[in-house]
């Protein structure tokens, strides 16, 4: 399957530095960058599962925040961390 990962990790310090740097070094090994925080990977359920497992426990949920795109016939996005995730199933009336 088709994963647009997709994170923002906070830099404000030296931690955050180190755990961007790892975000990406997990998503380097399951995916190709298309863009400076963004990974176009296709993994399988089992691929799916252990990178999802290793990103969520790299970063802090208080202050990061990382998203999964599943792209295809059944779309859907998972969220995890900081920042809310938009409902895309819900209209958008601004």
């Amino acid at each position: 399957m088709l994963i647009l990962i997709t994170y923002d990790v906070n830099t404000e310090d030296k931690d955050g530095r180190k755990r961007l740097r790892r975000v990406a070094r997990q998503c380097v090994n399951y995916g190709v960058r298309v863009q400076n925080s963004v990974f176009e990977c296709v993994l399988d359920t089992a691929q799916l599962r252990v990178l999802k497992q290793k990103l969520i426990e790299e970063i802090d949920q208080s202050k990061d925040s990382l998203r999964f795109y599943y792209l295809g016939t059944k779309s859907k996005v998972e969220h995890f961390g900081a920042k809310a995730a938009l409902d895309v199933k819900q209209p958008l009336i601004f």
